[in-house]
């Protein structure tokens, strides 16, 4: 990554239109969302604090745009989404998408859902670790983005819940799923439901949220995640994401275990194992 003429660190900031020309990927800007790009860290944040940073359809299309150029920018190490202001992560999908009859909606709507879970899946999907900092309500769409990064960070006054079926309608995006194998299936299930809401304590003790932390502590606790992914092994850590993605949707043990057992040769074959090794016995 190239440094600041005055020796600071490195800087990127994209959704401005401009970035350093001899970076590799080229971005243009966004309408909704901003990525800034500082020691091969990409963080996205959503601007529509008036909207409780609701996803509508220009929100998800800019967040595939960026995560479609970090796919192509090996050198980011950890992606951290969250929100602009306060109150919202983000507060899921912006309903005035979605009134009318349902023939107003045929195909467009269809179309809508393959977007967005495709949206959601670039987060599962993108080659480096991604964490949602949650700044406060996660709700619908917005819990579901959420769900599909790899470590989700909540300040304590932050509420979780997938209210859909309050507005007659189901969870989406692969969500069912994604939710049973994060909090277990009967949790999902009084989710869901009852279209209720969770706390962020509550939200830690059934394993949707890995830390809950004063709003204080949330950028120092989001940092020290990020300085821990980064100063370890870079390509260990992606190919470990690789694996656990992969045994996480495997049909049994023994489909994990040799997916596994190729990315582990794979990383065995890196410059960077014999190195970090060689480090460690040197030590």
């Amino acid at each position: 990554m190239l440094g600041d003429p005055d020796g600071g660190p490195s800087r990127r900031r994209v959704g401005t239109g401009h970035r350093e020309k001899d970076t590799m990927v080229a971005h243009t800007a966004y309408e909704s969302i901003t990525v800034d790009i500082e020691d091969s860290v990409a963080t996205i944040e959503f601007h529509r604090p008036e909207k409780y940073n609701a996803l509508n359809n220009d929100v998800m299309l800019d967040l595939r745009r960026a995560f479609d150029a970090i796919q192509l920018d090996r050198d980011i190490e950890a992606v951290v989404i969250t929100g602009e202001g306060e109150d919202a992560f983000s507060a899921g999908a912006d309903i005035t998408e979605y009134g009318g009859p349902s023939e107003d909606h045929d195909p467009l709507q269809k179309d809508r859902q393959e977007l967005f879970y495709g949206m959601y899946r670039t987060a599962f999907d993108c080659h480096a670790p991604v964490i949602a900092k949650i700044n406060g309500y996660c709700v619908g769409g917005g819990l579901i983005l959420a769900m599909y990064c790899d470590i989700r960070v909540a300040v304590e006054d932050a509420k979780f819940g997938v209210p859909v079926t309050d507005i007659g309608q189901i969870p989406t995006g692969g969500s069912t799923r994604r939710a049973i194998e994060l909090v277990g299936e009967a949790k999902a299930k009084e989710l869901v439901y009852t279209a209720g809401y969770i706390d962020a304590d509550e939200a830690e003790s059934i394993g949707l949220v890995n830390h809950t932390v004063e709003r204080e502590a949330l950028d120092e606790t989001v940092d020290g995640i990020v300085d821990a992914i980064t100063e370890t092994g870079t390509k260990a850590v992606k190919n470990s994401k690789k694996a656990m993605n992969a045994a996480a949707q495997a049909k049994n043990l023994d489909e994990a275990r040799e997916y596994e057992a190729d990315v582990w040769w794979e990383q065995f074959a890196t410059e960077e194992r014999r190195r970090l090794v060689e480090e460690f016995n040197e030590s």
